[in-house]
């Protein structure tokens, strides 16, 4: 199983974190249920192009949260989440990508007001393709 990971060199974040923070998103959207088993520690550092430092970290954070469990000689699975868990992290998940874009706005020398009217024109695009 390929996990849909993208990690930016250009980030803030260090890699582990961002390998942590998109785990967490693909449990609490649902997209890694209960008890789904995750990649080895080695197959998702080859898949990642990272150290297995890096990702056996990640998972260990994750695992410290109670996101994942491993079982010995079985591998890594998804814990059970609370379902008041996962709709935070969908939040911050969400509000962290907006921080992100509105850092990119003001990198590029553009007002508050020309970002949301690229916003908009964005949302009027997703709204006509769903059509």
């Amino acid at each position: 199983m390929k996990l849909p990971i993208r990690l930016s060199k250009d980030s803030r974040e260090p890699i582990y974190f961002q390998i942590e923070e998109q785990i967490k998103a693909l449990i609490a959207s649902g997209q890694l249920s209960e008890g789904m088993l995750l990649p080895s520690i080695r197959s998702l550092s080859k898949d990642l192009e990272v150290s297995m430092i890096t990702t056996r970290r990640a998972y260990q954070n994750l695992e410290q949260q109670g996101w994942i469990r491993t079982t010995q000689g079985k591998g890594t699975f998804v814990a059970k989440m609370a379902e008041e868990i996962k709709s935070d992290i969908k939040i911050a998940t969400v509000k962290q990508a907006f921080e992100t874009a509105i850092d990119t706005v003001l990198r590029h020398d553009y007002t508050l007001e020309e970002a949301m009217d690229i916003f908009q024109a964005i949302i009027e695009e997703y709204k006509r393709k769903g059509e």
